[in-house]
């Protein structure tokens, strides 16, 4: 890819997602802009690290994923955004019999991103827009901050020395603004793997070339759930009954939720392996009166299978948006097992969620005008639940799809040119 993109451009807009990550530079003519192939020739590169434990080996995004589903030896970690805002942030975990502070795992892979987008490009970023939601934390402004502050500091640190910060929603509206001949009013509904962001702007031809968007901003907020959130609730709901979650202990005592909590939840899964949990499965496996649910239950853990069930039910989540039911194997934990769910049973899971997602959209809504658009971006963004009760609430708007993955990092490439170009 060397020579594809102008000398001058050293600058980039980064989206660190939960899920996915991108990177967008400017492109070959004047306010072009293009999203970097990071992997496999593809735009997006999954979130995901996987440390080898034989040779200490590191890999990243699918390829990490296709180790760790290859029954390669080693530890693989996910939704690496959702430590920002958390306490975890300040710890560390063990990997390959070493102890890895949490921040730097998220600096390797961001790290990693940046290597990947100087590749494509040719050339070395310096300076960068990096997204962030609306808030890293509900309700606690000097959390807010910290989370931001710390993921400055990590992108400081892999070489980046000049960068701004977008909100999300922001971004996204500025890769919709890229595509339309007249000024609209835009909901931007950002549903991400972690935060759900929303933003009310002011879009137009005329406006995009402008450095300071301030004034057409008329809104914007945001709530710490998203996709990660459904897969969560969703495997309680439906899949972690299957391993014991609810049943009943000997002395009929309700079977304790933590583990299944912790396996539910991507930034925790590899707390169940420890050698504490086993040995409290073991222990709850002797009391359990459906044994075999603890024998699942055990299986899994034994086998470090809790990221490949995750997988299963973000595919299962993923299947619900376009059909009314859908089938999981279960076979590597329950030979010959599946479990068929359906969107009814997805939609009530989810319903307290989207509540919330509804009543914080709705209350920014509250003073707005007539809103021309609604702006759907975010791979969440596509649950039908989600989408019917935002839509719901503007019946007279058009509904537009962007880039789920990418629109994002488009819209961040394109500040990037705008601030540092």
């Amino acid at each position: 890819m060397t020579g594809a993109f102008p000398a001058w451009i050293d600058a980039c807009g980064i989206d660190f997602g939960t899920s996915n990550s991108t990177a967008g530079c400017g492109g070959a003519g004047p306010g072009q802009v293009v999203l970097l192939p990071l992997e496999d020739g593809k735009a997006t590169l999954p979130s995901v690290v996987f440390f080898h434990a034989e040779d200490g080996h590191i890999s990243y995004g699918r390829a990490a994923l296709a180790d760790y589903l290859a029954g390669d030896e080693g530890r693989l970690m996910r939704s690496l955004k959702s430590l920002l805002g958390t306490s975890l942030i300040d710890e560390q975990t063990e990997v390959a019999g070493r102890a890895l502070p949490f921040r730097a795992l998220l600096a390797q892979f961001i790290g990693e991103l940046k290597r990947r987008a100087e590749h494509a490009a040719g050339r070395d970023f310096t300076r960068a827009v990096l997204g962030r939601p609306v808030f890293f934390v509900d309700g606690d402004a000097a959390a807010d901050r910290q989370a931001e502050n710390t993921l400055a500091g990590i992108a400081r640190g892999v070489g980046l020395r000049d960068i701004a910060f977008q909100y999300e929603p922001i971004a996204a509206a500025f890769a919709y603004e890229s595509q339309i001949t007249r000024e609209e009013l835009v909901l931007v509904v950002d549903i991400g793997g972690g935060t759900s962001d929303f933003a009310l702007v002011c879009l137009a031809p005329e406006r995009a070339g402008r450095a300071d968007r301030r004034d057409d901003i008329l809104a914007s907020g945001g709530v710490h759930l998203g996709g990660t959130d459904f897969d969560k609730v969703l495997s309680l709901a439906s899949v972690m009954p299957m391993l014991g979650l609810g049943s009943r202990l000997k002395n009929g005592l309700q079977m304790p939720s933590s583990i299944y909590f912790n396996l539910a939840t991507w930034h925790t899964i590899n707390f169940a392996y420890t050698r504490q949990a086993g040995s409290q499965i073991g222990e709850l496996h002797r009391e359990a009166q459906e044994k075999d649910k603890l024998a699942r239950l055990q299986r899994l853990v034994s086998e470090r299978a809790g990221h490949w069930l995750a997988m299963q039910v973000e595919q299962a989540k993923i299947a619900l948006s376009d059909a009314s039911r859908t089938s999981m194997d279960l076979g590597r934990i329950a030979p010959g097992d599946t479990l068929v769910l359906q969107r009814a049973d997805f939609d009530s899971a989810i319903g307290e969620l989207v509540g919330t997602v509804e009543r914080s959209v709705s209350g920014m809504l509250r003073d707005a005008g007539a809103v021309d658009t609604v702006f759907f971006t975010g791979g969440s963004s596509s649950v039908p639940l989600l989408r019917a009760r935002i839509a719901a609430l503007l019946p007279q708007a058009r509904r537009v799809e962007g880039d789920l993955s990418g629109s994002i990092g488009t819209g961040l490439a394109l500040d990037a040119l705008r601030k540092f170009g």
